[in-house]
């Protein structure tokens, strides 16, 4: 097979890796768009259980009070009746103290029943209204997961089809070229760039002449030495042609040994200043 048919069948793989690629992406974190919905299920399920455990508490304390003022209530009457039957005046004051304190008592307990039994109702009406919510939240979740599913289904069909597409391109390629492709394309999306004016298209690196002339011949795969794509030459036009004593827009290992120039120059400055400051140190003290 001609390399220029393997850089067709490199560039019609690369169509397929890429949506592949992104398809397992999709179906991979599917799942993370429902955790929001999960996640406020679960506040309100358990906001309702603690305010249901209150309403229960609650409704104790309601039942314990009725006893209370059914018993007070009781105690009053009973004092009230045994009045047309006393014989003394201590019988009498005795009855009078059972029916004052069974009175004060009723008070209190009822105006008590009726704080609890108000908020026993107003929890009631809170614990309605959020088993409503939740009923309409899982509503909503169910809905959530059966689209997410179909939608799931639809990418694993799309999948089927784009590993039909990729069995049928990578046959007759290189199997460890092949592996090397789809790394590149795992990591930058695009496996296969042209070479410009000797420059990577891919990571706008001028490469090294001779490199250069070699992707130019096409005998064989080459790497970007920089970016690790595979390479191919295309021919330019005279307004695409690059003006290479004007690197401000491309690199190359010249910009990289300027760099660590630069910064050895100032290593060196600043060991200087600081060899001659001691010197300076030395010489004042021994004249002292």
């Amino acid at each position: 097979m001609e390399m220029n048919e393997v850089f067709d069948k490199l560039k019609s793989l690369q169509d397929v890796l890429v949506e592949k690629y992104d398809l397992e992406k999709k179906i991979k974190s599917s799942p993370k768009q429902l955790d929001s919905q999960d996640e406020l299920l679960a506040r309100l399920k358990k906001e309702y259980i603690e305010k249901n455990k209150s309403y229960e508490e609650i409704k104790a304390t309601v039942e314990h009070l009725k006893r209370e003022l059914s018993e007070a209530e009781a105690s009053r009457e009973s004092g009230e009746k045994s009045m047309d039957n006393i014989t003394s005046h201590r019988e009498y004051e005795a009855l009078d103290k059972q029916i004052s304190e069974a009175t004060e008592k009723e008070a209190s307990v009822r105006k008590d029943l009726q704080r609890e039994e108000k908020k026993l109702a107003e929890l009631d009406e809170s614990l309605k209204a959020d088993e409503a919510m939740i009923s309409s939240q899982e509503s909503d979740l169910n809905q959530s997961k059966a689209d997410l599913s179909k939608q799931i289904e639809d990418y694993q069909a799309q999948l089927e089809n784009l590993k039909v597409k990729e069995n049928e391109i990578t046959p007759e390629l290189d199997k460890e070229i092949v592996y090397k492709f789809q790394r590149i394309i795992q990591r930058n999306s695009e496996g296969i760039v042209a070479v410009k004016n000797g420059v990577c298209t891919g990571c706008q690196m001028i490469l090294p002449g001779q490199f250069a002339n070699e992707v130019r011949d096409g005998e064989k795969i080459l790497f970007c030495p920089y970016c690790s794509r595979i390479l191919f030459y295309q021919e330019v036009s005279s307004e695409e042609t690059v003006d290479f004593s004007n690197l401000a827009e491309t690199g190359s290992l010249a910009d990289f040994e300027d760099e660590f120039a630069d910064e050895r120059d100032e290593e060196d400055d600043e060991n200087e200043t600081e060899n001659e400051m001691e010197e300076d140190s030395s010489t004042s003290f021994n004249d002292e």
